[in-house]
């Protein structure tokens, strides 16, 4: 992608300082997705970034909520299972669950039990993931081969 258009990305997403709490900086990606270009050159430099990472991907897992708009994009492309790893209460049937810090309190999220096997590797995806992963890796057996968070795009 070029490089211009990764400025434009960067460019056109908002910080809104003190939200949800004071303190935090609220980096809002939605203006994105009002841009079609740019939502496209987004998901298409994420997907080039996974496949930069990893040569085998058995399943995209996202967080909910925003990472949603990106994960069940990368799964078709890549071919694989779209996971969503959900806020406590969301999913149906057996689940697994964690809980984790974020920078402004704690969440638990869920996964459903059978949704991966042993040892598969999976791509983990958000928005501007400010966890590092960490809420998944108690969820799974997976192998995370790839972390791709909005911020991380090349």
């Amino acid at each position: 992608m070029p490089s211009a258009t990764l400025n434009e990305i960067r460019d056109e997403i908002r910080g809104y300082p003190d939200f949800p709490k004071k303190g935090i900086l609220f980096r809002d990606i939605f203006s994105v997705l009002r841009k079609p270009a740019l939502f496209e050159a987004l998901l298409e430099s994420m997907l080039a970034e996974i496949k930069k990472k990893t040569t085998t991907v058995n399943a995209v897992t996202a967080l909910e909520s925003r990472g949603f708009l990106f994960g069940p994009y990368l799964a078709m492309k890549l071919n694989v299972p779209f996971i969503p790893l959900r806020k406590k209460g969301k999913l149906p049937g057996e689940c697994v669950q964690t809980t984790y810090a974020l920078e402004y309190g704690h969440d638990v999220l869920e996964m459903q039990k059978d949704a991966l096997k042993a040892g598969d590797n999976v791509v983990i995806v958000d928005d501007l993931l400010a966890t590092g992963g960490k809420p998944w890796r108690p969820l799974s057996s997976g192998r995370v081969t790839a972390f791709l968070s909005l911020s991380q795009a090349p």
